[in-house]
């Protein structure tokens, strides 16, 4: 359309044309289009033009649009319904619009403003107006631009800042509740020890309420003391506070409450610091010890007592004796052991168990406790065996106060179940003085003294001396236990067996009994009696039991194959390994390793150790009968009592003791014996055996009398085993 352009050409300034803005306009008269393009472009402008409302439409869309000069009267439509199809598109929302036109009435103005427009400019125009407001809304739009922007970063700030103050909430609410949750007692201060917070244990603990302390000093409502000085112990806060530096306070330190309860504590202390290093207060935490001190000292008595007794242990009692042998090198003190092993202990624990066997521990414990002095050392040193230290006293004294135990304890009945026990003790005792070297050699002496009082019948007092006669047969048993260890680690024994023969019958089997011997040190046979005594009596019987049976039956396939298929083979057993349910187990266990037959396997067992065990012995047999084995009852006749017994044990063979065989050809006691002994054994279809058979004279009178086997030197002597290698 038509308009009157003033002609302000002569009064445009020619300033620099640096960029400025980017300007859409939108105008269908050429004229206009280019006066405001030149005039824009002028000034720095960057200047798009467009001649309908659709090209406007498309134009502003470009992101670099800053500002729209927009026509009313266009040939499409109006520049109201561009306008507000602008503010209706995203993209172009935010663009200001200027309207330019020829209609400069109120109603059009309004009618701008309203569509949307920030601005309306009537033609004919003035260029310094359009220049001046183009400037302004440019200034307006980057201002506002501007603002978004801060006002959006300030969004952020403030939305971390509440996140971290969330945070920072989230942190000192876990703190709090974990501060009052967990089960040691928390206690802060400011930098000059005054209390800032307690938490619930605190509060239980030392008995203060926090509003009652807020700001008080720690040393006032923190009392400690040491549990066995009563001494104050230094406040650890101040100490921390002070030293800059983590303390803890020492053990058995006691804290007092507010209503005077004690509590034994642990704690530690620590100086708080902030961001920058500097001390800005200290913490305490301290827990209750009560329990694991108890604990403590309930361990450390466990460890040094008997708990069935309550006496000192074995362990305990040595440390006492090697503070003793050092007192007498130090002053030439004297003092006295006691080595106690109760005598029928075992007859107690076998005939009414171990219940019963507890109890009378236990009531011995107190019998002998009455009988020594206040300043004595009593200990249980392990089964049924007790220690006393006699402190100051001499030998000749420790000697009266030992008679004085023994018969105390003799005279003492066990009562259990309605059964009466008669107990006995044999006691050893030795000096310890300044020739008492350590503990290994006192010990030594004890045991053996009290070794020496069993020998002499048990229920007796032995005094160590050192040409004692006992004391020195001890020492030489102890000598063959060395040799008896060294034999079994080195594999130091040997095998050996003699022939039985059938002397009333030709035989279906050949019998033969296998032997034991020990090499020493040069090589040297050593007979059995010379080191099976001393096994028994120091506890390794089983263990060359054990040695015997694994070595015959691992080289049992090894035999002549004649004698495998036509032999019977008799092992001797000890007391101790029938009594032993893991050696039945071990035994039982060697037939199927080794694949031996258990028809060929007979055992001997004393008529001493079967009377002795005589339940457990009956067992024991049973069991190996029920697998094939065959029993002979050994040295049958030697305990005087084995009528009795005989008939409740399942033996096949009876072994005659060879004290009456080898007297038979001229005692006729002897000879009477042996009878005796064959006609009772064939009433019960038992087969004999007898040993001792040492010439043709008692083989001669044993056929007279009926016995089925002989063995002696007589028949053949015992040969080593030639295991077929």
């Amino acid at each position: 359309m038509s308009m009157i352009v003033d002609r302000t050409s002569d009064r445009v300034s020619d300033l620099a044309t640096n960029y400025r803005g980017n300007i859409l306009i939108v105008d269908d008269l050429p004229d206009n289009l280019r006066l405001l393009r030149d005039t824009l472009s002028a000034q720095g402008y960057k200047v798009r033009s467009a001649t309908t409302g659709a090209m406007a439409l498309r134009a502003a869309q470009s992101p670099s649009t800053e500002l729209i000069l927009l026509d009313i009267k266009l040939p499409d439509q109006d520049g109201y319904e561009v306008c507000r199809k602008l503010k209706l598109d995203e993209r172009t929302a935010d663009i200001p619009i200027i309207f330019l036109s020829a209609l400069n009435e109120t109603f059009n103005k309004v009618q701008g403003l309203a569509a949307g427009g920030v601005d309306y400019i009537a033609k004919p125009f003035q260029v310094e107006e359009v220049l001046a407001r183009v400037e302004t809304h440019l200034t307006i739009g980057r201002l506002q631009q501007k603002l978004q922007k801060q006002n959006l970063r300030l969004l952020i700030e403030i939305e971390e800042r509440q996140r971290l103050e969330e945070s920072l909430f989230a942190e000192k609410e876990l703190a709090q509740v974990t501060l009052q949750s967990i089960g040691d007692g928390v206690i802060t201060t400011d930098a000059q020890g005054n209390v800032r917070y307690f938490n619930p244990i605190a509060e239980r603990l030392t008995g203060w309420k926090i509003h009652e302390v807020q700001g008080v000093p720690f040393s006032k409502l923190f009392l400690i003391v040491d549990q066995v000085t009563r001494e104050p112990v230094e406040n650890p806060i101040n100490k921390a506070l002070l030293e800059e530096r983590i303390v803890n306070l020492a053990n058995n330190t006691i804290l007092i409450a507010h209503d005077g309860t004690e509590y034994p504590i642990a704690d530690s202390a620590a100086p708080i610091r902030d961001r920058q290093g500097q001390i800005i207060g200290a913490v305490i935490v301290f827990h209750d010890v009560t329990e694991s001190r108890y604990l403590t000292r309930q361990l450390s008595w466990e460890a040094s007592h008997d708990a069935l007794t309550g006496l000192i242990n074995r362990r305990r009692f040595e440390q006492h004796l090697v503070e003793a042998i050092a007192s007498c090198q130090d002053s030439n003190q004297q003092h006295a052991l006691c080595y106690l092993d109760l005598d029928q202990f075992k007859v107690v624990n076998d005939t009414v168990g171990h219940i019963a066997g507890d109890e009378l521990l236990r009531q011995i414990t107190a019998l002998i406790q009455q009988g020594v002095r206040v300043s004595d050392m009593l200990a249980r040193l392990g089964g049924d065996e007790f220690g006393i230290l006699l402190s100051q006293c001499s030998l000749s004294e420790a000697a009266q106060i030992a008679e004085k135990l023994k018969d105390l304890v003799h005279q003492f009945r066990f009562i259990w179940n309605s059964k009466t026990f008669i107990i006995g003790v044999s006691i050893g005792v030795v000096a310890i003085n300044q020739t008492s070297k350590d503990l290994m050699q006192v010990l030594g002496e004890a045991d053996a003294a009290c070794y020496a009082a069993k020998a002499r019948g048990r229920n007796c007092v032995h005094v160590y001396s050192l040409d004692d006669e006992e004391v020195i047969k001890q020492r030489g048993e102890r000598l063959v236990i060395s040799q008896i260890s060294r034999a079994l680690g080195t594999n130091h024994f040997r095998l050996y067996c003699q022939k039985i023969v059938s002397i009333s019958s030709n035989p279906l089997v050949e019998h033969y009994e296998i032997l034991l011997r020990m090499l020493d040190e040069n090589g040297e046979v050593v007979s059995p009696n010379e080191f099976i005594p001393a096994a028994e009596r120091y506890g390794l019987i089983t263990e060359i039991d054990c040695w015997v049976i694994e070595t015959f039956f691992s080289n049992y396939h090894k035999l002549p194959e004649k004698d495998v298929n036509q032999g019977l083979y008799t092992i001797n057993l000890s007391g101790a390994s029938i009594s032993n349910n893991q050696f039945l187990r071990f035994l039982i266990e060697q037939f199927s390793r080794y694949k031996v037959p258990p028809q060929t396997i007979g055992f001997e067992i004393t008529e001493t150790a079967a009377i002795a065990n005589f339940e457990q012995a009956r067992y024991f047999m049973g069991e190996l009968k029920k697998i094939g084995c065959c029993f002979a009852l050994d040295d049958f006749g030697s305990g005087l009592s084995s009528f009795a017994y005989l008939m409740n044990l399942p033996v096949d063979y009876l072994k005659i003791d060879g004290a009456f065989v080898k007297n038979i050809s001229h005692n006729l006691i002897s000879q009477a014996l042996v009878e005796g002994f064959n006609r009772i054994a064939h009433a019960m279809n038992l087969e004999t055996i007898a040993e001792f058979v040492e010439d043709e004279t008692i083989l001669e009178k044993l056929r007279e009398i009926g016995v089925d086997y002989a063995q002696g030197y007589g028949i053949a002597r015992p040969l080593p085993i030639n295991f077929n290698l």
